[in-house]
């Protein structure tokens, strides 16, 4: 069986758009409520980063749109408390997404060690 240093890593061969973030005019002056415009993105991640940002208590509001289906981009809208600006809870989403999938990896990559899964044959 191949291991996942067999596979090629398809996510390293994906292109990153030049700005892949934008801050979307409307921010407040104090940076505390703004909207990120996120390009080549979609639901997949627009979800876990959410879920992520508001795990942080220093964040009131996190919501995230799909303009339109047809658009590779992704809208995601941060409130927060005067303690923490929208910049600094997203860059913490994110590390704790990654944390959390990083994580979730050694978790599966340790119980597929240990064969500990279902066989259907």
């Amino acid at each position: 069986m191949d291991t996942s240093e067999d596979l090629p890593n398809y996510i390293a061969l994906q292109t990153v758009p030049d700005r892949k973030f934008d801050i979307l005019p409307g921010a407040s002056a104090d940076l505390t409520s703004m909207t990120f415009c996120i390009k080549e993105e979609d639901h997949t991640l627009g979800n876990s980063l959410r879920w992520a940002i508001m795990q942080n208590p220093q964040v009131d509001f996190c919501g995230y749109s799909i303009p339109h289906p047809s658009e590779a981009k992704m809208n995601i809208r941060i409130q927060t408390t005067e303690k923490c600006s929208a910049i600094d809870a997203m860059d913490k989403g994110i590390v704790d997404l990654k944390s959390v999938c990083q994580l979730m990896k050694a978790k599966f990559q340790q119980k597929f060690q240990e064969g500990d899964y279902a066989r259907i044959d």
